[in-house]
């Protein structure tokens, strides 16, 4: 089975927005990058910041698109194109309104659930069979304030959960490097349901 070459973190540039809901898969590719010691650099021919690490059985690569969230396909589909890499090679970190903070949930393939991000990613890649890792948000309870719930920070009990799970998450990485995917849901799955997250 194929290992993941490219992880993508969605979320929106600048200082505005790095510390919004809607950011947390920014977060969780920043985690990467400080454990395996990566610097991102802004890449203009792929639209983001990008870092390379050094991985066993092959590299990794890291992308933040800064092309805002609406377009993030444009920089994904741009630096897998450039490097051949395949879809189901690829793991696309992003927000979930439908889990709650403190729950991260691994899965390949489905909707975009109204995700923006998601939503180009499968247009420009012509295909939803990619890793997704989905790093519960919670939600507002009304659609009509989804917008305006994202784009804010999360409370600070809410944050503590969210980068809790990001921590239990990066645990997992090396067995989703490798393909192990089935290992690595079990690992992150069980261990979330002694974590107070959703089982």
């Amino acid at each position: 089975m194929s290992g993941i070459r490219l992880v993508a973190g969605l979320g929106n540039p600048g200082r505005g927005y790095a510390d919004t809901r809607h950011n947390v898969g920014f977060w969780w590719v920043d985690a990467v990058a400080t454990l395996r010691r990566v610097q991102l650099r802004a890449e203009s021919r792929f639209h983001g910041l990008v870092g390379r690490a050094a991985a066993v059985p092959r590299e990794l690569w890291l992308i933040e698109p800064q092309t805002y969230m609406n377009a993030s396909g444009r920089a994904v589909s741009a630096l897998m194109r450039f490097y051949r890499i395949a879809p189901d090679e690829l793991l696309v970190v992003h927000d979930e309104l439908d889990l709650a903070p403190g729950t991260a949930r691994l899965k390949k393939g489905g909707g975009h659930g109204g995700h923006n991000g998601l939503k180009d990613i499968i247009a420009q890649l012509g295909t939803p069979d990619f890793w997704r890792l989905r790093l519960g948000i919670g939600h507002p309870g009304d659609k009509r304030a989804v917008v305006d719930y994202v784009l804010k920070p999360p409370r600070r009990e809410e944050e503590d959960l969210i980068r809790e799970a990001v921590e239990r998450s990066l645990r997992a990485l090396s067995l989703i490097e490798a393909g192990d995917f089935g290992t690595a849901m079990k690992q992150l799955h069980t261990k979330e349901k002694g974590a107070g997250g959703e089982t």
